[in-house]
C-alpha cells in the first residue's frame, strides 16, 4: 500500500514538473528571441521518467547525522547507467560529502529538503581546476560535474555549503559577541588578532598568495595538504557541461563563490535564491565564466561579494583559454547585499560579448552596475545592453567603469598623477590591454548613491562608445568621466540636473 501511494505521489510530482518546465521553456524562448543580438534557442534538458527516492536508499537518514555520500553516488551512477532519470531528495536534513552530477540525471529537492554538506575538509580532495580565472588547485566542490550533458538541480529545497567552517573572517565585520563565539569555536588568529582562520595552514597560505587568493610556489604535495583548508571550493562547479538547468532551489553559505559554470553551453538559472552572509569573503552569487548561451531569470541574490558576474579567465591563462562569455541574458533579478549587482570582470581576459541585462533591481548593493579590469588582463568587453534597472541606497557607485581595479574600490588617480607615476609615459597597447566598448545603458533609476557615475579608463585605452540614455539618479555630486571617448549622453539627470556630453 505504501509503495502504491509513493508511486502515485511520484507520478503527480513528475507531471507537475513537466507543466512547470513547459512554462519555463516559454519564458526562456521569449527572452532569447527578444535579445538585442542574435542568440540561438536554448532547449531545457529533458529526463527519463525513471526515478529514485533518496529515502528508499540503504544507509541514509533525514536527520542530519548520517553521511549519505555513498548512497547518493550509487543512485546517480545507477540512473546514469540506465539512461538517466531523477534522484528525488525528500523533506529532511541530508548530510553528505561532495555530489558529482552525471549526464541525463536531475536532482529534484522537495519542499523542506536540506542538503547539508559536511564541514569535514578531508572529504573534499585537492584537484586541478580554475579559480579566480587562473589554473590552480582547489578542493573538490560540494556540487560538481565535468563534461556532463543534460543535467539539472530543481525543486524547492536548499543546498548549504557550511562555508563558515572554511572562510577566514575579519573581526571588523562581526559584532563583539559574534567574534567571541568565532574565536571560541577553534581555529587561529592572524598575528595582529584581526582575522580568524580555520587552521594554521590556512593562515600560512595567505603568505603564498601574490595576487588575490591563489597560492603560488607551493613546494610539494605535503605543503598542498598543509594548506588544504585554505583551498576553499566554490559550492557548485560545472565544467565543460552542456544543457544545464538550475531552477527553484536555494544555494547558501558557500565556502567561496556560490555558483560557477565554467566553459559550459546552454545554461539556465531560473527562480533561484542565492545567499551568503554579507561578510563572506569571496562569497559571490554566480560567476558565469567562458560560457555560451546563458539565461539568468527571476533569481534573488543576497551575498558577500559580486552577485551576478561575467568572467572569462585572467591574464595569460584566460587569453590562452581564449573562450569568451557570450550570448547571455539576465532578466528580472534582485540583488540585496553584494559588492556589485551586475558585474563584468575583473577576470575578462577571454572577452565578454553579447550580454543583455534588463528589469533588475539592486537594493543596498555596494555598486549597482560594475565594470572592472586592469592592465595585464587583455580581452575585449563589447556589445553589452543594460535596460530597465532600478537601484536604491547604493553605498558607492551606481554605475562604475574602473580600469584600474586592484581588488578594492574604484581607482582615484587623475591623469596628472598617472603621468607622474609613470614618468609621463603611457604604455603601448598590447595583448595585455583590456578594452571596453560598444555598451548601451538606458532607462535606469537610482534613488541614492554615494557617487552616481564614475568612468575611469586607461590613458592608452579609453572606454569607448558608451551610450547613456533616459537615466535619473540622485546622490552625490561627484560624478566623473575620465579617459572616455565617443560617450553619448541623452536625457540623463543627476540630482535633477541635466548632464551633457
Amino acid at each position: 500500500m505504501k509503495k502504491s501511494i509513493f508511486f502515485i505521489c511520484l507520478s503527480l510530482l513528475l507531471a507537475s514538473c513537466s507543466c512547470k518546465q513547459d512554462a519555463l521553456q516559454q519564458r526562456i524562448d521569449a527572452l532569447t528571441t527578444g535579445a538585442p543580438f542574435s542568440m540561438p534557442a536554448i532547449q531545457l534538458p529533458q529526463f527519463a521518467q525513471r526515478s529514485i527516492n533518496l529515502s528508499e536508499c540503504p544507509g541514509t537518514a533525514p536527520d542530519g547525522t548520517v553521511l549519505c555520500t555513498e548512497a547518493i553516488r550509487q543512485a546517480i551512477d545507477e540512473l546514469n547507467a540506465q539512461g538517466g532519470g531523477t534522484l528525488v531528495i525528500p523533506e529532511g536534513i541530508w548530510l553528505t560529502g561532495p555530489i558529482e552530477l552525471k549526464s541525463n540525471v536531475r536532482l529534484h529537492t522537495e519542499r523542506g529538503a536540506l542538503v547539508l554538506f559536511s564541514d569535514d575538509f578531508g572529504l573534499y580532495p585537492i584537484i586541478e581546476t580554475s579559480f579566480e580565472g587562473v589554473n590552480t588547485r582547489r578542493c573538490l566542490s560540494p556540487l560538481n560535474a565535468h563534461d556532463a550533458e543534460n543535467i539539472a538541480i530543481t525543486g524547492q529545497g536548499t543546498f548549504n555549503g557550511q562555508g563558515d567552517a572554511w572562510r577566514p573572517v575579519k573581526k571588523s565585520k562581526l559584532t563583539d559577541g559574534q567574534w567571541k563565539k568565532k574565536v571560541q569555536s577553534g581555529g587561529v588568529l592572524s598575528e595582529d588578532g584581526k582575522v580568524w582562520y580555520p587552521t594554521e595552514g590556512a593562515r600560512y597560505a595567505v603568505s603564498l598568495c601574490k595576487d588575490q587568493n591563489v597560492p603560488e610556489d607551493v613546494k610539494d604535495e605535503a605543503e598542498w595538504e598543509y594548506i588544504h583548508a585554505f583551498l576553499r571550493p566554490v559550492m557548485l562547479s560545472f565544467v565543460n557541461c552542456k544543457n544545464v538547468l538550475l531552477e527553484g532551489v536555494c544555494f547558501e553559505n558557500s565556502p567561496a563563490w556560490n555558483l560557477h559554470p565554467l566553459m559550459c553551453e546552454n545554461v539556465v538559472l531560473a527562480d533561484l535564491s542565492v545567499r551568503n552572509p554579507w561578510y563572506s569573503q569571496n562569497g559571490d552569487g554566480v560567476d558565469v565564466e567562458s560560457c555560451k548561451n546563458v539565461v539568468i531569470s527571476g533569481c534573488t541574490f543576497d551575498v558577500g561579494d559580486d552577485a551576478i558576474c561575467m568572467k572569462s579567465g585572467k591574464n595569460r591563462d584566460g587569453r590562452e583559454r581564449g573562450i569568451a562569455a557570450e550570448n547571455i541574458v539576465v532578466d528580472g533579478c534582485t540583488v540585496y547585499h553584494g559588492h556589485g549587482g551586475f558585474v563584468v570582470g575583473s577576470e575578462m581576459s577571454g572577452g565578454v560579448k553579447n550580454v543583455s541585462v534588463q528589469h533588475c533591481l539592486f537594493e543596498g548593493t555596494d555598486v549597482g552596475l560594475r565594470f572592472k579590469s586592469t592592465r595585464g588582463r587583455g580581452g575585449v568587453v563589447e556589445n553589452i545592453y543594460v535596460k530597465h534597472i532600478g537601484m536604491t541606497d547604493i553605498p558607492n557607485e551606481a554605475l562604475l567603469f574602473d580600469l584600474f581595479y586592484g581588488g578594492k574600490g574604484a581607482g582615484e588617480e587623475t591623469d596628472e598623477e598617472i603621468a607622474a607615476r609613470m614618468g609621463s609615459s603611457v604604455p603601448p597597447v598590447t595583448e595585455e590591454t583590456p578594452a571596453f566598448r560598444d555598451i548601451v545603458i538606458e532607462d535606469v533609476v537610482c534613488r541614492g548613491a554615494k557617487r552616481p557615475i564614475y568612468f575611469n579608463g586607461l590613458p592608452e585605452m579609453p572606454i569607448r562608445n558608451v551610450t547613456l540614455r533616459h537615466i535619473r539618479m540622485t546622490g552625490g555630486d561627484n560624478s566623473q568621466f575620465n579617459r572616455t571617448e565617443n560617450l553619448v549622453i541623452e536625457d540623463v539627470e543627476i540630482n535633477k540636473v541635466k548632464i551633457k556630453n
